[in-house]
């Protein structure tokens, strides 16, 4: 992996990634499928949380094992952090400092150093040192209370971890490095989950301030509560999805669930809505899922089957944007976005033999 070539758009900038969970292991790999240099720091011993057979997370980056209880290890971290471009870290506030590894160490040797800081809840507030999982985060920014059914349903950890924490921290890392091109200046990023889960709700949250938003779960138009834009079981146990918005993609599922427009209620009245989704219920029931995506495929009937995760990658469609990749025999996600001049790749499997302190420096062409 060492003498490896990288390509795409970050090629070249060289990435510190201090060892965690979830988001920061996430926004590492977004950055080294698009050509980024990112080299992790792990502790001695340090065990996966859920063994598996290939970390995906880890993916296109190698790895150095500091002891940082110790002189030499902290020494030797921020030696890598002082050439770097970038730093990403997900420890609690405080933690890094006490390490003498905080953002003021590196405005000498390195000022125009981003310093990456994930965590749940900031580096402020009165939460900040409190423990927490993806579910306590959107908690607290309305997100999981509009989810779900008669109780709220966690959406993974996709809006929390992946969606309000990794990719808005590499959104701020990006913008924090294209101000230093001008600046010469780097600067900390401090990306709280709570704060991007509820940056994501902003078209909720305005919908709730003008009133066509209810503070419920199962009565809007976009949680499923409308019956044309929710899941529907057909005959052979599977789902389809409807998201018929608009009227004329309505009038395109309607036509082709066999159903007559001139007998239905009015759709834009939610008190026929209960009526809607019987009418709907029982028109999708009547055949496989398989079979109504056939009839579906193509329209503008706003209408998909619901896939599982063995699935997904056969699709015809995803086969063809070639939306995932083997490696190392192990199915997952190709990089995106695609870009058509310099695209992302994902570069290689996991790690498994660290490097050593030359290793990296020789690699980022340091010496």
């Amino acid at each position: 992996m060492s003498d490896r070539r990288l390509t795409g758009p970050l090629a070249g900038l060289k990435v510190i990634e201090m060892a965690g969970l979830g988001p920061t292991p996430f926004a590492a790999m977004w950055l080294a499928d698009m050509g980024a240099d990112v080299v992790r720091i792990e502790r001695p011993g340090l065990k996966p949380l859920i063994p598996m057979k290939q970390d995906v997370l880890n993916r296109g980056r190698g790895f150095v094992v500091l002891d940082l209880k110790n002189a030499d290890g902290r020494a030797d971290a921020k030696a890598l952090i002082s050439r770097a471009d970038i730093l990403i870290e997900g420890m609690r506030p405080g933690v890094m400092e006490r390490l003498g590894l905080g953002p003021e160490e590196f405005e000498n040797p390195n000022p125009a150093l981003i310093y990456g800081r994930m965590t749940g809840w900031g580096q402020s507030g009165p939460l900040a040192h409190s423990a927490g999982h993806d579910i306590n985060y959107i908690s607290l920014t309305g997100a999981l209370h509009a989810i779900g059914g008669a109780a709220p349903v966690p959406p993974l950890n996709l809006v929390g971890d992946f969606g309000g924490g990794a990719m808005y921290l590499v959104a701020g890392l990006l913008a924090a490095l294209y101000a230093a091109t001008a600046t010469g200046k780097g600067q900390v990023v401090d990306c709280a989950i709570t704060d991007g889960a509820s940056h994501l709700m902003a078209m909720i949250y305005g919908m709730y301030g003008s009133d066509v938003w209810a503070d419920g779960r199962e009565v809007n138009l976009l949680d499923g509560g409308a019956p044309f834009y929710t899941t529907y079981e057909c005959a052979c146990g599977g789902f389809m999805s409807v998201g018929a918005l608009e009227p004329q993609f309505y009038a395109e599922l309607i036509r082709l669930l066999g159903l007559e427009a001139g007998t239905l209620p009015d759709r834009n009245d939610p008190s026929n809505w209960r009526m809607l989704r019987e009418v709907f219920a029982a028109s999708f029931s009547a055949r496989s899922r398989d079979e109504w995506a056939q009839i579906m495929q193509g329209s503008d009937a706003c209408a998909a089957p619901v896939l599982s995760l063995e699935e997904a990658p056969k699709h015809p469609h995803n086969r063809a944007r070639e939306a995932f990749v083997d490696v190392g025999g192990v199915i997952q996600p190709e990089a995106a976005p695609q870009m058509s001049l310099t695209p992302g790749k994902a570069q290689a499997g996991e790690e498994r033999r660290p490097m050593g302190l030359e290793d990296v420096l020789a690699r980022w062409g340091l010496g």
